[in-house]
């Protein structure tokens, strides 16, 4: 019989992984869309500092109505637009503003909306790194109606140190995710439509942000930041939050922010431990069941049928469980 010894460090345990805030943080939002941002830089000429500051300006950093019912980050209303749309009171009431697949459409739109507005035109031949030009090119070409528009874009650039981007996206010879800021380890690279490449080699596409892995059980499953909630996950991932509560065995008024280095999977998890995997785990310190399913891709139910025991059950130190 396999023995499979884990030493798992549980940080927080299930009813403490989450909390009641169920929002993206302005620095989590910028450290997810940021590669998008440089590679539609390298595309349009536009400033990735510039578009990110929009994003977060209009999208109240994907939280506004418009990013979460209809992906739309930059506030871009229909003006001709043949695609979905969606409703909102604006500068009048119920407007009619773009909609998106994925939050990557409305990035893509954004660019395409400003290399062919010609109003916009004069802003291209600003530096790439000008972005007080562009804040205030953007507002006299009539981006928007609020006087103080300019500034404001230019505080978010300033205080979250986006022009660093900038410098990214400038250098053709950097692939995005390559520099490196102070003591920051790069974690990806980028290059081609959409394409990204993970530290370990692992190339995947698309306009999820967040790195799948695959388990010794065959599921696919992300680890957790701590930036991510039940429903961002859920969202970038066209899931609902109650079936990826489900495939986590995750209690059904779960739905903040996940603890940093929680495993989530992305489908639902299977009955006992794959062949050739490990037969029976002993538990160490600070061990839940839950946990101890979440390693191994096990249903919680299953585990705890297969060792006669429920899910509050508290395990003892070098106590063995039958993972099949």
């Amino acid at each position: 019989m396999k023995k499979c010894f884990v030493i798992f460090l549980l940080l927080f345990s299930l009813g403490a992984s989450v909390s009641a805030q169920e929002t993206y943080t302005r620095a989590a939002y910028i450290e997810k869309y940021w590669r998008v941002a440089v590679e539609e830089m390298r595309k349009s000429g536009i400033p990735a500092s510039i578009t990110l500051a929009q994003a977060c300006l209009e999208s109240d950093n994907g939280n506004s109505y418009l990013a979460v019912k209809g992906n739309n980050h930059f506030g871009i209303k229909c003006h001709g637009w043949t695609g979905k749309s969606i409703r909102k009171h604006d500068d009048r009431p119920d407007e009619c503003f773009r909609s998106y697949d994925n939050p990557i459409d409305s990035y893509r739109d954004h660019s395409d909306f400003l290399v062919s507005g010609r109003r916009y035109s004069k802003l291209f031949d600003l530096k790439l790194t000008d972005y007080v030009g562009w804040a205030y090119g953007l507002s006299e070409a009539g981006y928007a109606t609020d006087p103080s528009y300019p500034q404001a874009l230019i505080r978010i650039i300033e205080e979250n140190g986006l022009a660093k981007y900038d410098l990214i996206g400038a250098d053709e010879s950097s692939p995005a995710g390559d520099a490196r800021f102070g003591d920051e380890p790069a974690v990806y690279s980028l290059s081609g439509d959409s394409l990204y490449l993970d530290e370990n080699g692992t190339v995947w596409y698309g306009f999820r942000l967040t790195g799948v892995l695959t388990d010794a059980n065959g599921l696919g499953y992300i680890v957790a930041s701590g930036d991510e909630t039940v429903r961002s996950i859920a969202r970038e991932f066209g899931m609902t939050s109650r079936e990826l509560k489900r495939y986590n065995d995750m209690d059904a008024k779960a739905g903040g922010q996940i603890a940093p280095g929680t495993k989530i999977y992305l489908e639902p998890k299977k009955r006992k431990a794959s062949k050739g995997s490990c037969d029976v785990h002993t538990v160490v310190a600070g061990e839940t069941l839950w946990a101890i399913s979440q390693s191994y891709g096990i249903k919680l139910k299953r585990l705890c049928k297969m060792n006669g025991l429920s899910p509050e059950s508290v395990l003892e130190p070098g106590a063995e469980l039958k993972l099949r």
